[in-house]
């Protein structure tokens, strides 16, 4: 099948470009507002940049009545914002943080985790998530969509402190992947785990692009 995804129906029960592009990370965010308000909300149009220095960005669709969400707000208007990562541990908090409240709500209260401080940046990490990095606000690319809804807040930002929990580094110097067991969104309702590992070298690399795969130094 083949369709234009503006002009064109699909057929299906289910739009297929909301499951083609996966597993999507989850971009797991906690804000503050100038008001003092904690803010925790997932976002599964997140990805890393580039690691020199370490650049972040996630995408934030509007409300249906065209509202910018409140982390999108809270990063810019205090500069700062920090990625927790999402395992399935803490699966039944992120689908929690996911409803839409009211501004002044405290939505680390609503997802029933801890709030942990940070180094650099106003706000709070989630106490019980293994990996953070706070990050510093850098800009916003706002792209218009056919409705409301579809219109999006792209947001950049630069990483300024990592912090990760002693107990899922393994022996290797490695991330234990297996033994934190991040989740990603699959589209629709679905959702994935990271149960199974397999590597693959570059054929015929140099040593030097080994190294830069691996973020080992000279």
């Amino acid at each position: 099948m083949h369709f234009d995804p503006l002009r064109e129906r699909h057929g299906l029960a289910y739009d297929p470009f909301k499951s083609c592009t996966v597993p999507r990370p989850i971009g797991w965010l906690s804000t503050v507002s100038q008001e003092g308000v904690h803010n925790l909300a997932p976002y599964s149009q997140w990805q890393n940049l580039s690691f020199d220095p370490p650049m972040v960005m996630f995408a934030a669709n509007r409300t249906p009545d065209g509202r910018r969400k409140d982390t999108v707000v809270n990063a810019e208007t205090t500069g700062f914002f920090v990625w927790n990562m999402a395992t399935f541990e803490l699966r039944e908090a992120v689908n929690s943080s996911a409803q839409a409240v009211a501004p002044e709500v405290d939505e680390f209260l609503e997802a029933g985790v801890t709030k942990a401080p940070c180094v650099e940046v106003p706000g709070a990490r989630v106490a019980e998530s293994p990996v953070h990095f706070e990050c510093r606000y850098l800009s916003t690319q706002s792209l218009e969509g056919e409705s409301p809804v579809g219109t999006v807040d792209v947001v950049f930002g630069r990483v300024v402190r990592i912090h990760i929990r002693d107990d899922v580094i393994g022996a290797d110097g490695k991330l234990d992947i297996l033994k934190i067991r991040p989740i990603a969104r699959m589209g629709y309702y679905d959702y994935t785990v990271v149960d199974n590992i397999f590597e693959m070298r570059i054929p015929n690399a140099s040593a030097a692009e080994l190294a830069g795969l691996e973020g080992r130094g000279d």
